[in-house]
């Protein structure tokens, strides 16, 4: 397993500040309610390509419901980080999060955007291990994402970090990835 998804002490999220290629750094910090028109502004920057590998559809802006349930978690069965550039504009840059599934509670679904502009930076792969990490320490078993077929940088990136990718229900054109928290 990918030494980025050992666990780690502690199940409470802490701001940390992380160094990128080419000087840029951003602080990666769980996400409030306080967020909503950042996260907003998130989504809305996204290319169209972007917003429908994250999301599955095109969807141009979070309605005001699902605005509430990405920015009002709580972290414990709804986990979410944000990445805050570290820059004049201090904008949220990526997102991600897992939710616990109600059917099976020691398992979790995971899902990660990146800014197109702050993509290929080893950004998704952070957040991912942090992600991964947590749901370890929260004594989950399994994380998973449906990934569309198409997303094959996503898919790289997931089986790097030792995701196994399923057959979906839905069809040929989706993707599950589980990351087995138990393995070794």
């Amino acid at each position: 397993m990918d030494a980025l998804l050992q666990p780690q002490t502690g199940v409470e999220l802490q701001p940390e500040r992380l160094a990128l290629p080419g000087g840029r750094s951003v602080l990666l910090r769980p996400i409030t309610p306080a967020d909503a028109e950042a996260e907003q502004a998130f989504v809305g920057t996204l290319s169209l390509d972007s917003r429908h590998k994250r999301f599955h559809v095109g969807l141009r802006q979070l309605s005001p419901d699902l605005l509430r349930q990405f920015t009002d978690v709580d972290q414990h069965d709804h986990v979410a980080l944000v990445a805050q550039a570290e820059d004049e504009n201090g904008r949220i840059v990526a997102d991600a999060r897992y939710v616990r599934s109600a059917e099976h509670p020691d398992e979790a679904e995971f899902a990660i955007a990146v800014a197109d502009d702050w993509q290929s930076l080893g950004l998704g792969r952070t957040l991912m291990a942090r992600l991964a990490a947590h749901a370890r320490r929260a004594g989950l078993a399994a994380l998973y994402g449906d990934v569309l077929v198409q997303n094959r940088r996503m898919l790289v990136l997931m089986r790097g970090l030792g995701a196994t990718p399923r057959p979906h229900r839905q069809g040929a054109h989706i993707a599950r990835v589980v990351f087995d928290l138990r393995a070794d």
